[in-house]
Order: structure tokens, then C-alpha cells, then sequence
């Protein structure tokens, strides 16, 4: 299969191009395709043809886009318009991977596909806008939401891993909830829904759930190092951005419909070391 993905040089992006090895694929980013430009894409799209498109590319930066609205909405939802558009003039499908952050993380139960979207932030605000957008403009399209990933890059993980090496004592939120996520598991589901024909809105994470305290503490637990954790409130570390308190998501459309082959989160957390030693 020929597939364009976007954001190749992300965390999410650097494990599809490793996964996809059996596939033609056409690794971008925003050097090579800016996908806020219509004309662009539309002209990158016709020439390359692609059987398919992995939309990693986003605006990331959660407090910067508090106030950066316009940037993160060309990127977030005019870009989601732009490449859904080109798929449905080349006949692709479309892969958009989107957030826990389209929730309020009021819920006390894990968020399943259909619950009610009610973002906090302006990240979260524009991914389910392009949500919405693919959703509009494309039949053939998989919204495929997760949550705390961590893969080749910056993430937690690594960030923990180095305090450590300056810190015998760190501080950790511990009244947020959420599903730590490999971005193996995740490159691995997508690429299982890209070989069915199940469209529709998906939740992709690791199983099982814990706070960032927790999350810390497994990860110095693995990886063998004496620090002392200590549990504190989100309230001692101030954002410009409101962050869920519970977004634990629920892989329901997974389970009913292509199976859900992620791991638990701690099984992947130790693959994840293993291979960064």
C-alpha cells in the first residue's frame, strides 16, 4: 500500500516509518509538505497518489496554543481540511490521529467513542474541530484518539530519566489519570485498521491506567534507580492550559470490531527501556 504520512519526523511518525516497512511509504513533514497550504497538498497528493494517509502533523504545544489560537487552528483543523480534501480527490483513506483532550476528564469511568467531547483547551478545542472536519468532508476516514505517548523523542519517560540524573528527590503531579502509551502499540493498531474496512472514531492506548506520580515511579522501578517520588497537586505546577483530570480512554470500538492488540501500559513501559539501555 502507498502511504503519505505527515508529521514523519514526530514520535507517532519516526514508529511508522519503522512498522511500515512492508508498505510504499511517502514520509513527510514540514520541510517537505506544509499542509496549512491547500495548494501544496492538493498538488503533493496528485502527484504521490497515495493509497492512504497516516495525519500525524499537529500543533502540539498545549499552553503555547492558549494564546496562539490562529496557528494551532491552521494546523490542527485547516490542515485536517486540506489532507482529508486530497483524499477524497485521490480516493485515499485517511488516518487522523487526534487526543484524550477533546474530554473535560469530569468522568469517572474510562471515556468511551461516543461519549461527549467537551475540550478545556484550546488543543483540545481544535483537534475535535479536526475531528470534525474529516468527519464532514471524508467517508473512508479512522479518528483514532490516545493519550500520554511516549516513543523516539521527547516525552516523559526520557524526562524523568534525566531529572534523575541531576535529582535524588522529584516532584510529580498526582491527581491526573490517564493511560501511558507506546507509540509501538499505537503504530501497530493503526496499521490493523488500515487493513480493514472499519471506519469510524477509535480510542487507542495501552491498558490499564495511573496518575504521572505513579507513572514515575513505575518507570524508576524498571528502570533501577533510587529517587525518592514525592505526590503533589496539579495546582503546585501552574500551566496556561487546563489538563483532563481522568482521561483514561476506553479501546470499546477496538474491541468490537478489529480486536485491540495493546499491551498493558507497564509491559510496554519495559519494552520501551529495554530498548533505550
Amino acid at each position: 500500500m502507498r502511504i503519505l504520512v505527515t508529521g514523519a519526523d514526530g514520535q507517532l511518525g519516526k514508529e511508522i516509518a519503522k512498522q511500515g516497512h512492508q508498505h510504499e511509504l511517502k514520509l513527510t513533514d514540514y520541510n517537505t509538505l506544509n499542509i496549512t497550504d491547500c495548494s501544496a497538498v492538493t498538488a503533493y497528493m496528485r502527484e504521490v497518489k497515495p493509497q492512504a494517509v497516516i495525519h500525524c502533523a499537529a500543533y502540539t504545544n498545549v499552553d503555547g496554543a492558549e494564546s496562539d489560537y490562529d496557528g494551532a487552528f491552521r494546523v490542527n483543523v485547516a490542515g485536517a481540511q486540506n489532507i482529508a480534501a486530497g483524499c477524497l480527490e485521490t480516493g485515499a483513506r485517511m488516518i487522523y490521529v487526534s487526543t484524550d483532550y477533546v474530554f473535560d476528564g469530569q468522568k469517572s469511568e474510562p471515556y468511551r467513542e461516543f461519549d461527549a467531547v467537551h475540550p478545556q483547551s484550546v488543543y483540545g478545542v481544535t483537534k475535535w474541530q479536526g475531528e470534525e472536519m474529516v468527519r464532514q468532508i471524508l467517508g473512508r476516514h479512522y479518528i483514532v484518539r490516545t493519550a500520554w505517548l511516549y516513543g523516539e523523542g521527547n516525552n516523559f519517560v526520557r524526562t524523568m530519566l534525566n531529572l534523575a540524573e541531576r535529582n535524588r528527590t522529584l516532584r510529580v503531579v498526582h491527581d491526573q489519570t490517564g493511560t501511558p502509551t507506546s507509540t509501538v502499540d499505537l503504530a501497530k493498531t493503526i496499521f490493523t485498521l488500515l487493513a480493514n474496512d472499519a471506519y469510524g472514531t477509535y480510542h487507542a492506548t495501552c491498558q490499564g491506567q495511573c496518575s504521572w506520580y505513579e507513572f514515575a515511579c513505575e518507570i524508576f522501578r524498571q528502570a533501577g534507580k533510587d529517587i525518592e517520588v514525592l505526590p503533589v497537586a496539579t495546582s503546585e505546577f501552574p500551566r496556561s492550559a487546563k489538563r483532563p483530570v481522568h482521561s483514561v480512554l476506553d479501546n470499546y470500538m477496538l474491541r468490537m470490531s478489529v480486536g485491540d492488540p495493546m499491551r498493558n501500559w507497564q509491559q510496554a513501559l519495559e519494552e520501551y527501556l529495554i530498548n533505550l539501555k
